[in-house]
């Protein structure tokens, strides 16, 4: 997960080797981004996003919430905000597991190949920072992590969500099944930003956010 402080948005790119990931991991807000992981406990996504809302501080939030979880030894979150950020990954999460973090992004996985897989996801979004829309940035930390090993069980689904003051169609992409699904999460993105740049050729930058006025 990353954020971008000019754009003011936070985003959340995830893979797993079972189905319909982006319907439990991840979790954003224009306060902040949240993952849980490992054995995923929703509510702390929720619940986490909700407390952003009354202005709680991400760590304090999720550490609250954590200390409330009788299996937090086999959770594994991770959340940012525009200030603070915050990684737990339990004692009793399946092997290889840890996290990273660095100024702007955290990153994090359990049940991978290895270490490799964490260090590429944090080198690509550290060395594209700046340099790339947070979506992209996201995606392609993701093939990083996925070229270097990924899930050591296989590959199945894959997601990206991005909360930003400038929604755009490819903020919220999900592959619930797929042989390859980070392979196809990537021409699923590209089809819908050359969509959204057709859409906004037409209709203008106040099309991308209408809609309804394009003609499905």
């Amino acid at each position: 997960m990353a954020r971008d402080r000019r754009a003011a948005e936070f985003g959340v790119a995830v893979s797993t080797a079972r189905p319909n990931v982006g319907s439990l991991v991840p979790w954003v807000s224009l306060r902040g981004a949240i993952a849980t992981q490992a054995r995923v406990n929703t509510e702390l996504g929720r619940r986490g996003i909700a407390l952003l809302a009354e202005r709680v501080p991400i760590d304090v939030a999720l550490r609250a919430l954590l200390e409330g979880d009788a299996e937090r030894e086999i959770r594994q979150v991770h959340g940012l905000d525009a200030e603070h950020q915050f990684t737990h990954t339990g004692a009793d999460c399946v092997p290889w597991c840890g996290q990273q973090a660095g100024a702007d992004f955290t990153v994090a996985g359990n049940m991978l190949v290895g270490p490799q897989v964490i260090e590429a996801m944090g080198d690509e979004l550290f060395r594209s920072e700046g340099t790339q829309p947070l979506a992209e940035r996201l995606l392609r930390g993701l093939e990083a992590g996925q070229a270097a090993g990924g899930d050591k069980r296989g590959k199945q689904s894959a997601a990206l969500l991005v909360a930003s003051p400038a929604p755009r169609m490819y903020h919220n992409l999900r592959v619930d099944d797929h042989p390859e699904p980070v392979v196809e999460l990537r021409r699923i993105y590209d089809l819908v930003v050359e969509h959204s740049r057709q859409v906004e050729r037409e209709y203008g930058p106040e099309g991308v956010k209408l809609f309804g006025r394009v003609k499905y």
